[in-house]
């Protein structure tokens, strides 16, 4: 934990330093003035420890605020940053005109100020945006049809939520909005693909009525992902039951006649207490009547886990939630969003997740409820 911290803060800190030096590049300041600049971006820095402190002691009034203004802080400081690189090459390219070609460039150079507002500007205004695409709520509509799904099923409708991230800025207007969805798609299973929780309980622990109620006629199921080991295990996987899900944590559930769906612990649960979690590898399903698979895993990631199935559902990567991340979560994922088809006849599904984590921003990744219509390859519609 140490080692996270102190890695956090050399990183993000470095952020804020850059972001100090563009800043006084631009402006004149006096004394005063320098100091509340530098008051300000070490209270932001320090906002993420903050906001856990004031989450873990109890104090939610205060660590909401803190998670509001910090977090989106940190979405406007990651986007400037960005932005600024832009403008960077964007000198670069006008020096290197100057400088080898000898082209005068003089009246596309940029003032010091403006190579400090052209970003900032834009950074506010895909921030302010952000908000409001982070409280769009779309529905993702995906067909699978499979021989192994028996005729007298007919057709199973699967709804998917991942990654909501209940906790100080997702709440209960955000989960009355995805129960509503539920309620009115009428599946007839409801799964999570982890991530229901973030950070500890305190703030959410009376939410769990608001999923209770819904009550699929083949159930509802669920995995752990990173932040239900962040947020403390025991106290996640008791929201998560009370909320009425079947925790299957590298086991596998049988609905006679329809499908099995087996589901992995996150392997975070690994790294953080070895010997302690469900290996993925240990999960076997006996499936004499070869029937269709799901299989619950929050990770995208391909591993050693050997068991045949037709359909895996994931999340975690959000689709980087804000663009440009995208390009970054696009190198660690076999998959970052969306529907991708897999050898032997597999498919995969990764949400772009149903909440958001951090900042209460999204750009260019609207969460999503992903409604998944599963039925006999001979039936048509």
């Amino acid at each position: 934990m140490l080692i996270f911290l102190s890695i956090f803060l050399i990183v993000y800190g470095s952020f804020h330093l850059l972001f100090y030096l563009r800043f006084n590049s631009a402006f004149t300041l006096d004394d005063l003035s320098r100091l509340i600049l530098i008051a300000f971006l070490a209270t932001m820095l320090a906002a993420p420890i903050l906001v856990q402190i004031s989450d873990r002691s109890g104090h939610i009034l205060t660590a909401r605020i803190l998670a509001y203004i910090g977090f989106s802080w940190m979405a406007l400081l990651l986007l400037f940053l960005w932005l600024s690189l832009e403008i960077d090459i964007y000198r670069l390219v006008l020096y290197a005109l100057d400088r080898f070609f000898h082209i005068d460039v003089s009246r596309l150079t940029l003032k010091s100020r403006l190579v400090f507002m052209i970003p900032m500007t834009l950074a506010l205004f895909i921030t302010c945006y952000g908000f409001f695409e982070a409280r769009l709520l779309l529905i993702e509509r995906l067909t699978i049809r499979s021989p192994k799904i028996p005729t007298s099923a007919g057709t199973i409708k699967i709804a998917q939520v991942s990654d909501v991230h209940l906790g100080l800025t997702q709440g209960k207007t955000r989960l009355k909005r995805i129960a509503s969805i539920l309620k009115e798609e009428k599946p007839d299973i409801i799964v999570s693909t982890g991530d229901l929780v973030d950070g500890s309980l305190h703030s959410i622990s009376e939410l769990t009525d608001v999923l209770k109620e819904i009550n699929p006629i083949y159930g509802k199921f669920a995995v752990t992902g990173n932040h239900e080991f962040y947020a403390g295990l025991e106290n996640a996987l008791r929201f998560t039951e009370e909320a009425g899900f079947l925790m299957l944590r590298g086991e596998s559930f049988k609905i006679p006649g329809v499908m099995i769906i087996a589901g992995v612990d996150d392997p975070t649960g690994r790294q953080m207490k070895p010997g302690r979690t469900p290996e993925s590898k240990t999960l076997s399903v006996n499936n004499p009547d070869s029937l269709f698979v799901l299989l619950l895993k929050h990770q995208p990631v391909a591993d050693n886990l050997t068991i045949p199935f037709d359909l895996q559902l994931s999340g975690h990567t959000h689709k980087g939630q804000i663009f440009p991340f995208n390009l970054l979560t696009s190198l660690f994922f076999i998959a970052n969003s969306g529907y991708h088809e897999l050898a032997d006849g597999a498919h995969l599904y990764v949400s772009r997740g149903t909440g958001s984590w951090g900042p209460p921003i999204r750009f260019l990744a609207p969460p999503e409820v992903t409604i998944i219509e599963v039925t006999n390859a001979e039936i048509t519609d």
